[in-house]
């Protein structure tokens, strides 16, 4: 079985990071988002992986490399514009062959893998797999409508009155019956061929179409509050360890990960936090669930519930919360204004002003 992770997104959401970056770079817990779906397609037993890659292909490219540090084989698919999953399905059909498939959207963050997904896949072959979540929400998803035995009967996107609270997160299992499927489509509304038509057909013709379901965190971090969300899931799971230098006038309660090469003094930091390499805490607190990417600096502030990329700085900020910092971003004190009093004082006046 191989893989094909789609990586190619704009990332409308999550702009203005995804204006100089691909959004499934974003850091979760200083990790980006892609190493996580990548690690648990190599932890499911998949070796032959592609990933489809949009304008910042190279970024991706230079990060994930050939695959060798996640003991996968990677192979980069150049999408030229986003045009959908299907599309995505379409421009990878020579690397893909005959091969059964995961599907797996890279910026999703599914906290239990994909191991079970594609044991069943394989022992119980189908020519369409879907993993499915009950949301309280089903009508700002896909939506898929499944019988007693786990046939999924039909899907829905978006639907006003949704047949099912079932709704699909992203990641799918497909034999070489996809191929037709998706060359056979054509565009929806937005232009896009869209990988719930692709699976619909497959359906209208008899094909057979499973649904799993999951219960466990699932996220796709494509908004601020997703990301902060993903990485406070991710940090709870944090084992502390201090490698980097936290001098006596520092105070590490619960469990905080400070990196080699990172510094904390005279501050107190309450965990679960992670702070990266080359970054310096000075003079400051950082709560629970902050991840301080590298080479950041925190100074005369107090910062939590918040995820700095690398080499932001902030500075003399008395609260931070719930935020996302961008690489390189500095946040500082706003200048104090000249202040002056201007008086027309009668005699004999007695006036208090105040510093």
């Amino acid at each position: 079985m191989k893989a094909l992770v789609l990586a190619g997104g704009t990332g409308s959401r999550l702009r203005p990071f995804t204006h100089t970056g691909a959004k499934q770079l974003l850091p979760i817990a200083n990790k980006p988002v892609l190493f996580y779906a990548l690690e648990s397609l190599a932890a499911a037993g998949i070796r032959d992986v592609g990933i489809v890659v949009g304008e910042h292909g190279r970024e991706i490219r230079e990060l994930t490399g050939d695959g060798a540090g996640f003991g996968l084989r990677i192979t980069y698919l150049q999408q030229p514009q986003p045009l959908g999953l299907a599309h995505a399905v379409l421009i990878a059909g020579d690397f893909l062959g005959d091969d059964d498939f995961l599907l797996y959207l890279g910026d999703n963050y599914l906290q239990e893998g994909v191991t079970d997904f594609a044991r069943l896949a394989a022992a119980d072959p189908a020519a369409a797999r879907l993993l499915l979540t009950p949301v309280a929400d089903p009508s700002s998803f896909g939506v898929a409508e499944v019988d007693a035995e786990g046939n999924v009967l039909g899907l829905e996107e978006k639907p006003d009155a949704p047949r099912s609270d079932l709704a699909l997160i992203g990641v799918y299992a497909f034999s070489r019956a996809v191929h037709a499927a998706v060359r056979a489509i054509r565009p929806s509304v937005r232009g896009e061929l869209e990988i719930t038509h692709a699976v619909q057909w497959m359906i209208d013709r008899g094909m057979r179409v499973r649904a799993d379901t999951t219960t466990r965190p699932w996220r796709d971090t494509g908004s601020v509050e997703d990301m902060l969300e993903v990485n406070r899931e991710v940090l709870d799971g944090l084992e502390g360890r201090i490698e980097g230098k936290v001098d006596p006038h520092s105070t590490l309660v619960g469990r905080v990960r400070v990196a080699e090469g990172a510094v904390v003094r005279g501050s107190r930091v309450v965990g679960p936090v992670v702070i990266g390499a080359g970054a310096v805490i000075s003079n400051s607190m950082v709560g629970p669930y902050t991840s301080i990417g590298e080479d950041c600096r925190v100074e005369d502030s107090a910062i939590e519930y918040s995820v700095l990329l690398r080499g932001a700085q902030v500075e003399g900020a008395s609260r931070i919360e719930a935020s996302l910092i961008g690489r390189g971003a500095v946040v500082g004190p706003a200048p104090r204004l000249p202040q002056a009093h201007r008086l027309v004082i009668g005699d004999h006046s007695k006036v208090h002003l105040t510093s």
